[in-house]
């Protein structure tokens, strides 16, 4: 069957969308990293909007860490243990002067610890704390040492992982993390999904010239 102009320039514009949409996947890689999370007053998690060292929770709250391999924040994985205050400080009673701030840490599993390490057991502790302090003061008073990189992202929590700050895990592993999700997460909860596949637009644009051929292939053949 002869292919005429029409059909010829819709099956182009087929291949460029796939060859768009294959690309995406192979960029797409995670990172290791430490991600933070604020309780919700129930027994729920929201991934927090700031950094560790600007979040200054009121007592009463509960912080948690959770080290996983992800893209970025929409898919970071939660603590394991709800963020139950009144269980995780149950032995600590309130005191004028200070406050509490209920913690989960939570290592993760083998499956995200990087090579040659094993992440240690989820634990809670219940930090005592100046009224203004942060939570990043909070947490290095239960569980130091902490090891943070020379963009104030928190690397380790008690020496765990040992080596590596949000590094890239997957196939552009090569690549610098500069700007990772890891980072900007960390950093001051920010979401950012770039390097994990074609943005919303580029596909919505892709679509629209992939439909508007569909329409003139329609159209010629009515013709004839």
């Amino acid at each position: 069957m002869r292919r005429t102009p029409v059909t010829a320039g819709l099956l182009l514009l087929v291949g460029a969308l796939l060859t768009v949409l294959g690309a995406g996947s192979a960029q797409a890689a995670g990172y290791r990293y430490w991600s933070f999370w604020e309780g919700d007053g129930g027994k729920n998690w929201s991934y927090a909007t700031q950094g560790p060292s600007l979040a200054r929770p009121d007592d009463g709250a509960v912080q948690g860490f959770r080290f996983s391999v992800s893209e970025d924040s929409q898919d970071s994985a939660q603590p394991r243990r709800a963020p139950d205050f009144a269980a995780i400080c149950a032995g600590t009673p309130a005191k004028d002067g200070s406050k509490r701030i209920a913690l989960v840490i939570d290592p993760g599993t083998a499956a995200d610890a990087p090579d040659g390490e094993k992440p240690p057991a989820l634990r809670t502790a219940c930090a005592r704390v100046e009224p203004d302090a942060s939570t990043a003061e909070a947490l290095a008073s239960v569980a130091k040492p902490l090891r943070y990189d020379s963009s104030a992202m928190l690397c380790a929590i008690s020496d765990y992982p040992a080596s590596g700050c949000g590094e890239q895990i997957g196939e552009d592993s090569g690549a610098s993390d500069a700007g990772s999700p890891a980072t900007a997460s960390a950093t001051d909860g920010a979401s950012d999904s770039s390097g994990g596949g074609p943005s919303a637009g580029v596909l919505a644009g892709v679509g629209a010239v992939l439909l508007l051929g569909v329409a003139a292939v329609l159209q010629a053949r009515r013709r004839r």
